[in-house]
């Protein structure tokens, strides 16, 4: 094991072996996710305001991810009138607007019209959606003719049963998963997991030799010529829609 690796246990009793630096990150999430599920329990009951629920974002910001409210966060961009909350910025440059709604708040993309605009006149690539409760980050992918939002976070943070992954989506949004390039890579993983891409994995040779040693295992059967190919073709022309497969 690498001399920066160690190993945790989650509450499912599963150990992950875990970068030191990530290990201390998620013990920080983890615990201010416990520390402020009082206060957000407590927003929810009385259907909180939107500034009371900015104030509360802006902490959690400031304790759990780790985004300095004096240094990394930033109001400049609030105006009177139609406007974002906030803004996360690093070495003097946009990284992502945020968008804050009152707690009792539904959220979609309507949300976020004014920082996708943002975003793009400023060249930042992410967009933070929150309301204390539900945290959502988009990554603005380009389309050719401007830039799509793709869920790459989304969580709720008063899921009881969801604390593992509120924790794991959470850690992905700290500053320092940001600098080591964390959240990057989850984006790039959750394109790798859509549904064209992934379904060129599944015709892949090693999916094929998996599916082939469980038929074999299944079917008492020690293999003939040619099953490859039968098991290719039938994911591709009957189980998986063409269209995915270009």
């Amino acid at each position: 094991m690498d001399a920066e690796e160690t190993q945790v246990m989650a509450r499912t009793g599963q150990f992950t072996t875990t970068l030191s630096w990530e290990t201390a990150v998620r013990s920080r999430v983890a615990a201010a996710v416990d520390r402020f599920s009082g206060p957000l329990a407590d927003l929810a009951e009385r259907d909180a305001n939107d500034g009371d629920t900015r104030m509360l974002v802006a902490d959690f910001f400031d304790v759990g991810l780790n985004f300095s409210k004096y240094q990394d966060l930033t109001t400049e961009y609030r105006t009177s009138g139609d406007s974002i909350d906030y803004a996360i910025v690093l070495d003097g440059k946009l990284f992502a607007p945020v968008e804050v709604r009152r707690i009792g708040q539904g959220l979609d993309l309507r949300n976020i019209q004014m920082s996708r605009r943002l975003a793009a006149q400023e060249g930042a690539e992410w967009v933070f959606l929150t309301n204390g409760r539900v945290w959502r980050v988009y990554h603005l992918r380009p389309d050719g003719e401007g830039h799509v939002p793709v869920p790459v976070v989304d969580i709720d943070l008063l899921d009881a049963e969801a604390h593992d992954r509120n924790v794991d989506g959470l850690f992905h949004l700290t500053r320092e998963a940001v600098e080591h390039g964390r959240l990057d890579s989850l984006r790039r993983w959750c394109e790798a997991a859509e549904a064209a891409p992934l379904a060129k994995t599944l015709l892949s040779e090693e999916v094929v030799a998996a599916v082939r040693a469980r038929l074999r295992e299944g079917a008492e059967h020690p293999g003939h010529l040619g099953e490859d190919d039968r098991i290719h073709r039938v994911l591709a022309e009957e189980i998986l829609p063409g269209n995915l497969l270009g």
